[in-house]
């Protein structure tokens, strides 16, 4: 068994992160995006792709958001 999304909701739930984000000056309700885990957790899940170093997190959230 496969342990990916659908690329259509991947594309919703970045683009829901993108405009929370934007909206509410790096924030949502679920806490700061900088401390969030969501979006590494979006690219496992939809891309396959694992982020683990913390450099990589920021690269790919600052591509994000």
């Amino acid at each position: 068994m496969e342990n990916k999304i659908k690329k259509e909701t991947f594309e919703k739930e970045i683009a829901m992160c993108q405009k929370l984000s934007e909206k509410n000056g790096g924030k949502c309700n679920w806490g700061e995006c900088k401390k969030c885990g969501v979006v590494p957790l979006l690219y496992k899940l939809g891309k396959g792709e694992l982020y683990e170093n913390k450099a990589e997190i920021k690269r790919i959230k600052k591509i994000v958001l």
